[in-house]
């Protein structure tokens, strides 16, 4: 069990907090509808909503705003959403996952494919680059709960697989069947968690350039604009004076 990495999920990268707020709102509140749908509209009987429901409080989303999105689960004129996933390339021979709710699978391909055809990436097939990435669970505690000693024993004791930990916050991997056990445990010690969520972890990390860099961050912005792209993950790496200068 690894004390630290370098991997960061590129949704927590520099800058990621300047989205806006409006969209983030709208993707949080379609996750948890999509979980209430999918199993119990119970947060404490649905793992999958509890993680939804934490994420979403994580970033301020109103009380009234979660209750609405469970309660539109069990309406009878409820959109449909569909999961999908997309793999491709970037600049720099960076792999990307994207993971989308849609409620139209051809508009959100079509969006998907313009994002990485104008931004020199290139939209693979499925399988592609999933490969190459481990499916994990992920659970994110921000740095002041403690200092990586503290966060490493908790993690340890409540069965985690592994720990980054940084300034920007702790990162505790888990197997995919033991995330909510693990999150559990967890909350006992250290609080509720930022989030709580199955994830894409790269088995090799990429160097990437300045140059590379700037048009890769154009690439995830376009992706993450789009309303229904959830989450982006990455296997690159940018070195901390690379990210000073693009800001």
């Amino acid at each position: 069990m690894a004390g630290h990495s370098k991997y960061k999920n590129i949704m927590y990268r520099k800058g990621a907090q300047d989205k806006k707020r409006s969209t983030l709102f709208s993707k949080l509140c379609r996750e948890i509808t999509v979980a209430a749908k999918t199993g119990l509209p119970d947060p404490d009987m649905n793992a999958r909503l509890r993680a939804a429901v934490i994420a979403a409080r994580a970033q301020s989303v109103p009380k009234d705003n979660i209750q609405r999105s469970i309660d539109k689960a069990s309406a009878s004129d409820a959109e449909t959403y569909e999961e999908i996933r997309y793999e491709g390339f970037g600049p720099g021979g960076v792999s990307l996952i994207v993971e989308a709710l849609t409620d139209n699978r051809n508009r959100t391909a079509t969006n998907v494919r313009t994002a990485f055809a104008k931004n020199g990436g290139n939209l693979g097939a499925s399988g592609s680059v999933s490969h190459a990435f481990d499916r994990v669970g992920l659970i994110n505690y921000p740095a002041t709960v403690g200092d990586a000693e503290k966060v490493f024993e908790a993690a340890l004791d409540a069965g985690a697989e592994d720990v980054s930990s940084s300034d920007d916050g702790h990162e505790i991997w888990t197997e995919i069947g033991s995330l909510h056990e693990v999150a559990k445990a967890l909350e006992a010690v250290l609080g509720e968690a930022e989030g709580a969520k199955l994830a894409w972890r790269p088995q090799v990390m990429i160097d990437v350039g300045e140059g590379d860099a700037g048009t890769l961050f154009k690439l995830v912005d376009a992706l993450d604009d789009d309303d229904d792209v959830q989450t982006v993950w990455g296997n690159y790496d940018i070195a901390d004076d690379i990210l000073e200068k693009l800001g």
